[in-house]
């Protein structure tokens, strides 16, 4: 029974050598001079893949008035390119709108009533990336970089 011990303390060393191995990994790539400057462009080509998406940069959730001011202009936007038939893209400013609004269950149900059953299904399948990106949008801005 004496095999237990040394297998612990040979797992607990290489344990060890691992969490070493990953400090000294981390302090190498954060001392790199180019860091910051790779890590603001990952965050820009990440900002711009979403505007090219169709998703349109959220206001400040403070801000009662830009707030508003988004999401009529969002809802607007949606309605005019699903008449124009784009329903990728009418949807996805609808998603938006229905992200910032107070209310969401009742828009959802004058949405139910007014788009057809297709255009509103894919409206629910967008509904939870909206709803990371609520969640994750503080942390893509530049000013967090350490």
């Amino acid at each position: 029974m004496m095999c237990g011990k040394p297998s612990a303390i040979a797992a607990g060393l290489c344990g060890a050598i691992f969490i070493g191995y990953c400090i000294y990994f981390d302090r190498k790539r954060r001392s790199d001079p180019s860091f910051k400057s790779r890590l603001r462009e990952r965050r820009k080509k990440q900002r711009a893949a979403l505007n090219k998406s169709g998703l349109a940069e959220l206001p400040d959730l403070k801000d009662a008035t830009a707030v508003q001011k988004f999401f009529l202009d969002e809802i607007q936007l949606g309605e005019e390119l699903l008449a124009q038939g784009d329903y990728e893209k009418g949807v996805d400013h609808l998603t938006n709108a229905i992200a910032v609004c107070g209310q969401p269950q009742q828009l959802l149900q004058v949405l139910q009533q007014t788009l057809p059953p297709p255009v509103f299904q894919m409206l629910l399948t967008k509904l939870p990336t909206i709803s990371q990106r609520i969640v994750s949008s503080p942390s893509l801005g530049e000013d967090d970089v350490e």
